[in-house]
């Protein structure tokens, strides 16, 4: 990201310098060197009040498509104002970012941010995709609930609150990748790049005749051309000027005969391996090219081979996935949950968790936003529901505390899902480092991290873990450590370690982390009491190289600075 910070004022480059020290890409920069800079920002803060950032601006400003997001900070540092590129310039984002920086209000007015609703703008970017009609036709419809969307190949959509399930909307968005039956006014399509064409040809073709067999992609068969997303071809054909010519700006994957010779196609050529090595070009370099760009997906040739004046071309398309977002809320503080849990939470449609969890979180879910919330106990049944619904091609997140990935709903999740579903990590604060922040330092050299709870793992299996790891003299950070009815194993897991550890060893432990009702304290081994841990506690217990310093546990790093 390139992003410009531009003061006049004392009080202004102080801002600005703020911003640049913790804003990657950003550089404060000369107000003179404005006009020279812009074409290549992809942001800008202005340092000045809106009036005189707008006449700045204004002789610069070409389309929203293209211009860089524009940011206002007040002399005061009291709002960062969304100016202009809110969806497409990324500007909302932006006012947002600088705002957290220089403790500011982010000042957002597009109409959709404002009410909390998806933008399409928004899906526009998340699809990749090329806007035919009025989007902002669309936009205005969609905050109206008089949107009806089309959705045939089912794309992994954010929530869409006000579109409308009536039988004659008042305008349709369309998310496809072929022309349209009816166009008109009303229409407004979203063309994802899902095709990938495959070209065999002649030496020598002419531009032309590639062009005309092209064309009969989209005349004989109703396919969009924009929705095309590569152009491949056996490796001989490289440098054939005229499909390079036929096809530019684009570029050309090519492969080897051999490669594409080990791709099954409707109708291989005898003719044509005896000619290039392998029994179909433009079938199979469409099927290959597809797979390799999207490894995964579900590919079909959705065009078969095409003959033209000495050219052959066939499409593949690949179908979209399912997503599923495993995103960890961290430890309950508002402040400790990651930016991209918030950023995937607003781009889920569905959303699956624990119900105190999804409590945690509702007030930042999008209108429209389907919640399926359930109580403790059900963690398998939430991980194959989430799965089963992102394999269905919908966007779902999947919640829980701290960091998903550990002893959390990532694992139960993963075990199911499969090839035709996106899943994206997003890590939490684990209890564990949540704890250590509250105790001081006792993570500071090697540790391990052990659940006590004996429901889905054996005792015996747990305490030779305890014992590994008293007698190797790790830290040991024990999750799950007592509840009602497993009030006895956090006493014999200590048993185990006291027999190799000094009794003056620290125990720490810290109930309600970064909660209503956090406590934390601190104890020798040899004093430590078990019954004052519940469920809800994280126990940390110190090697022997670990100790109190000045109230805080810590455990050396066990060597020198140099």
């Amino acid at each position: 990201m390139t992003l410009a910070l531009f003061a006049v004022t004392a009080a202004g480059r102080r801002a600005a310098a703020e911003v640049a020290a913790a804003v990657p890409g950003s550089e404060v920069v000369a107000l003179d060197d404005l006009a020279d800079r812009w074409p290549g920002l992809d942001g800008a803060v202005f340092f000045l009040a809106t009036g005189a950032t707008v006449r700045l601006i204004a002789p610069l400003l070409a389309s929203k498509h293209s211009d860089p997001g524009v940011v206002c900070v007040d002399e005061a540092r009291r709002f960062a104002v969304a100016l202009a590129g809110g969806h497409g310039g990324g500007a909302n984002a932006l006012a947002r970012s600088v705002a957290a920086v220089l403790g500011a209000q982010p000042v957002i007015t597009t109409a959709s941010d404002s009410v909390g609703a998806t933008g399409l703008d928004e899906v526009v970017a998340v699809l990749h995709a090329t806007v035919d009609g009025d989007l902002a036709a669309a936009g205005t419809a969609l905050l109206d609930g008089a949107l009806g969307v089309e959705n045939p190949l089912g794309f992994p959509l954010p929530p869409l609150a006000a579109a409308t399930s009536r039988p004659v909307p008042r305008h349709t968005l369309a998310v496809t990748d072929r022309l349209p039956a009816r166009p008109g006014p009303d229409l407004t399509r979203l063309i994802p790049p899902t095709l990938v064409v495959g070209l065999g040809s002649a030496r020598g073709v002419p531009a032309e005749a590639v062009t005309a067999a092209l064309r009969r992609v989209e005349t004989d068969h109703g396919l969009d051309l924009r929705a095309v997303r590569a152009y491949a071809s056996v490796d001989l054909k490289a440098g054939e000027a005229g499909i390079l010519a036929a096809i530019a700006p684009a570029a050309l994957l090519t492969y080897p005969a051999a490669a594409l010779a080990e791709v099954g196609v409707p109708n291989p050529s005898e003719v044509v391996r005896a000619e290039v090595g392998t029994p179909s070009v433009a079938e199979a370099a469409a099927l290959h090219a597809a797979s390799e760009l999207a490894p995964g997906a579900t590919v079909e040739l959705v065009v078969e081979k095409l003959k033209g004046d000495n050219v052959t071309v066939a499409v593949a398309r690949t179908r979209p996935r399912g997503r599923l977002a495993v995103v960890g809320l961290g430890p309950g503080a508002a402040d400790l949950r990651v930016p991209r849990a918030e950023a995937e939470l607003r781009r889920a449609a569905v959303v699956v968790g624990l119900d105190q969890y999804v409590d945690q979180v509702r007030h930042l879910l999008r209108p429209g936003t389907e919640i399926r919330a359930s109580g403790l106990g059900d963690e398998e049944q939430r991980a194959a529901e989430a799965v089963a619904l992102a394999a269905k091609g919908h966007a779902v997140a999947l919640i829980g505390s701290g960091d998903a990935g550990i002893y959390a709903m990532g694992s139960p999740a993963l075990q199911q899902a499969g090839p035709d579903v996106e899943v994206v990590g997003v890590p939490g604060v684990t209890a564990a480092l949540a704890a250590a922040s509250l105790l001081g330092a006792p993570l500071g050299h090697d540790h391990v991290l052990i659940s006590l709870s004996d429901l889905h793992t054996p005792w015996e299996v747990i305490l030779r873990r305890v014992t590994a790891a008293a007698e190797a003299d790790l830290v040991a950070c024990f999750y799950n450590p007592r509840s009602r009815d497993r009030h006895w194993q956090l006493g014999a897991a200590l048993d185990v370690i006291r027999a190799h550890r000094p009794p003056t060893t620290p125990v720490g432990a810290v109930r309600q982390a970064g909660r209503t009702g956090q406590r934390v304290w601190t104890a020798p081994i040899a004093r430590f009491d078990p019954a004052e841990v519940d469920m809800l506690t994280t126990v940390v217990v110190g090697s022997s190289a670990t100790r109190m310093v000045a109230g805080r546990m810590v455990t050396p790093r066990g060597y020198r600075w140099s």
